[in-house]
């Protein structure tokens, strides 16, 4: 469905224009305050599974909401756990989600087909334990010997489910939630007490999280606390959103390909992408997610290896002057682009303003950057407004439209 003019000329953020500033001669307009702050409470639980570097799924649900229809597609080239693709099927959109790192697919697909708590439940009576496995790796820093056991049975079962071409959505819920519990900082998790459930350390720092904390890992029964979790994700889903849900996932395409090469996305198909790309260096996706990969089977030095992470600006532009070009042919005319870049280094790199020449230069019109303050009082302490000082719980992110 196409949108209309008089929805077009309609923007929520509209009435919070700052000022103009200019970028390689373009004039862009700005636009701060807090735009979903006040939404978070309607939160999903569905969209609770750990990850680094993820928003709230207030910002794509603020952007879906005011640039699509049901219906339409929203698209998300770096989706991560999945926080655009959930939130846009929650809203009867279609969807597509690409990420690199396969186990991007892991936390999104299992989600947009919601199972009952009971087949969870059954299911997870059926799965075997074997107490004699134990891992190839070293993990006694980690769990408890009976732990690492019930771990190494699911593993097991999981990759004999997938072998024999049995593995279904029920399995792939279960891994799902069996992997958000691998590691963490409470007894909600498998492992004793660690890094929060977003980054895994290595092993040799944990023996030192170990010695200081003076704990030993004890016992965790996984399959209670995977009910547990998947309880807690399922509850509050209403039978519509269920229905959306599932429908969204039918047509959903899922890709784990590079953004600069999505051939597999028709042109001028998406409505609407709402992404956040990989920062400059922030995120060492390999060391965080090593235990993850383990778990699901896979290579976690090939999702280092292709995950483009790097220090150096003039690199980091020309990767996503790529992806806009890429963007630019897959967006309908008059479809949208929401490019969120956070902040980075304190405010010393402005990505933002990064951003806008590489979007024009793939031929979208820059429409202005919306600032999401979470504690917004007063420009004079937001970074790159007024003093440069250094803003917290903000979202910078770029608005492009592709001309009618």
């Amino acid at each position: 469905m196409p949108v209309s003019e008089d929805f077009v000329g309609s923007r929520p953020w509209s009435s919070y224009k700052v000022d103009e500033i200019e970028v390689e001669g373009h004039v862009i307009s700005r636009y701060i305050g807090d735009f979903w702050t006040s939404r978070q409470r309607q939160d999903k639980n569905l969209h609770e599974v750990p990850y680094r570097a993820c928003f709230k799924p207030q910002l794509p649900a603020f952007f879906i909401d005011a640039l699509t229809f049901p219906g339409e597609v929203v698209y998300d080239p770096f989706a991560g756990r999945g926080t655009t693709p959930v939130t846009a099927s929650l809203m009867n959109r279609r969807v597509i989600a690409n990420d690199i790192n396969p186990l991007s697919e892991v936390f999104i697909k299992p989600r947009l087909f919601p199972p009952e708590q009971a087949d969870v439940l059954f299911r997870l009576s059926k799965i075997p334990y074997d107490f004699s496995l134990r891992a190839e790796l070293d993990l006694s820093m980690f769990y408890d010997s009976k732990t690492e056991a019930e771990i190494c049975s699911l593993r097991s079962y999981f990759m004999w489910r997938k072998k024999e071409g049995l593995f279904d959505y029920l399995d792939a819920w279960i891994l799902m939630v069996a992997t958000t519990r691998l590691s963490g900082h409470s007894s909600g998790f498998f492992s004793v007490y660690t890094l929060p459930p977003n980054q895994a350390v290595l092993p040799s720092r944990q023996v030192l999280i170990n010695e200081k904390r003076h704990q030993t890992p004890s016992y965790r029964d996984t399959k209670k606390l995977i009910a547990k979790k998947s309880k807690q994700l399922l509850s509050g889903l209403s039978r519509q959103e269920r229905e959306f849900l599932s429908q969204s996932g039918e047509s959903a395409q899922i890709l784990g390909v590079d953004a600069r090469q999505t051939s597999l996305i028709d042109s001028g198909s998406v409505d609407l992408t709402v992404t956040s790309p990989p920062f400059l260096n922030i995120v060492s996706y390999k060391t965080d997610n090593w235990l993850r990969c383990w778990f699901c089977g896979i290579d976690a030095d090939v999702v280092g290896k292709q995950i483009t992470v790097t220090s150096d600006l003039g690199t980091w532009s020309r990767v996503m002057g790529e992806v806009f070009l890429e963007l630019f042919r897959i967006t309908r005319s008059g479809g949208f682009v929401a490019f969120e870049v956070g902040e980075v280094r304190g405010g010393e790199i402005r990505l933002d303003e990064v951003v806008v020449p590489l979007g024009i230069a793939a031929g979208f019109v820059c429409e202005g950057i919306v600032i999401h303050m979470q504690e917004f009082t007063k420009t004079a302490h937001i970074w790159g407004v007024s003093n440069m000082s250094g803003g917290t719980n903000t979202n910078r992110i770029v608005v492009f439209q592709k001309p009618p």
